[in-house]
């Protein structure tokens, strides 16, 4: 799905006024585990921008959110026993890992609270999960560079959060794409920690080292910190997987405005908390959903990249969010009601 059928499809409609529900004395909370890079601020801006108007409609009475000190899941799961005590009736989380917390969701779970998981998702049964298939985000990246590049090359890795669920499958996918296309070689492999600073320093701290470079694969939020890497080394730029931020989009309109640079950007749209919330109350308010749902990534393409740009803030990230109508259909193609 591209972004541009995305805005044609009209979901980008986060004002949407909510309506009065069941769930008026419900209260929900978030639980975050991290909020380091863009991504995840955007993704709580989001979450603020859509509650704020369901609770001041009357459709859930609170929807507050919590963000960890320290990526840890000790940490979260310490955050969530409190919520617990505090009387939510739902909790929805973006957890530090799929199952660390496990014990705490259970804990959550037991005490009657709903609890529903997306971007980092937990494989506790009682949970809910929106995921997005990050695998296939991976691979589709070796997809895109096969078009590109026939012949292969070399890759330069650049990976996520070690010991995150979100790292660890964006990973699988592109060792499964090249595995599929011997062509490619990942020659060096770096944590970028979805942030653009980390990414430069890892990138230029391993650059010296090797051979000529085709692409770099990324997860997001690693983009331009490593043309910037490249661009401090006297490197001939390599074609480089965006992922959505606007300094990545906004550098690569200047390389295409001046050399015709190509790439392509996908990522999870940080609004993805928005469905959460959506999803949490139509549970409160007795809808049938299914354990499991899925949300396609948000991908750029070529020419898509001056309408993102323009639609997309001074260091935001290119975004989805959700409406109660949204969720409703997402929950109905997976078979809910």
């Amino acid at each position: 799905m591209t972004f541009r059928t995305i805005l044609l499809a009209g979901v980008a409609l986060a004002a949407a006024t909510a309506v009065q529900a069941d769930t008026a004395e419900k209260r929900i909370a978030l639980s975050n585990n991290y909020a380091g890079n863009s991504w995840r601020q955007a993704m709580l801006e989001s979450w603020d921008r859509v509650t704020k108007p369901a609770v001041e409609a009357g459709t859930v009475a609170a929807a507050d959110s919590f963000t960890t000190a320290e990526n840890q899941a000790t940490e979260q799961a310490a955050q969530i026993q409190n919520m617990i005590l505090q009387g939510y009736d739902a909790i929805v989380v973006n957890a530090a890992s799929p199952t660390a917390i496990n014990g705490a969701i259970k804990e959550a779970c037991d005490a009657g609270i709903t609890v529903v998981s997306f971007d980092g998702i937990v494989t506790e049964p009682c949970a809910w999960r929106i995921a997005v298939d990050f695998e296939k985000m991976g691979k589709d990246e070796i997809e895109y560079l096969k078009g590109r590049l026939p012949d292969g090359g070399n890759l330069l890795e650049i990976r996520g959060l070690a010991g995150v669920f979100v790292d660890d499958a964006i990973h699988a996918g592109i060792t499964a794409g090249v595995t599929e296309n011997p062509g490619f070689k990942v020659v060096g492999s770096v944590n970028g920690d979805w942030a653009q600073d980390v990414a430069q320093k890892a990138v230029a701290g391993v650059l010296p080292s090797l051979p000529e470079v085709a692409a770099v694969v990324t997860q997001g939020g690693d983009g331009y910190g490593a043309a910037q890497a490249f661009a401090a080394a006297g490197r001939p730029t390599p074609i480089i997987i965006m992922g959505n931020r606007q300094d990545e989009l906004a550098w690569w309109k200047e390389q295409k405005d001046a050399s015709g640079y190509e790439t392509m950007s996908t990522s999870i749209a940080p609004g993805v908390s928005t469905l959460a919330f959506w999803v949490a109350q139509a549970i409160l308010d007795g809808k049938e959903v299914p354990k499991d749902l899925t949300v396609p990534f948000l991908k750029i393409e070529q020419a898509d990249l001056e309408t993102a740009l323009e639609t997309t803030p001074k260091g935001g990230v290119a975004n989805v969010e959700y409406t109660q109508e949204d969720a409703a259909k997402v929950i109905a193609a997976a078979g809910g009601a």
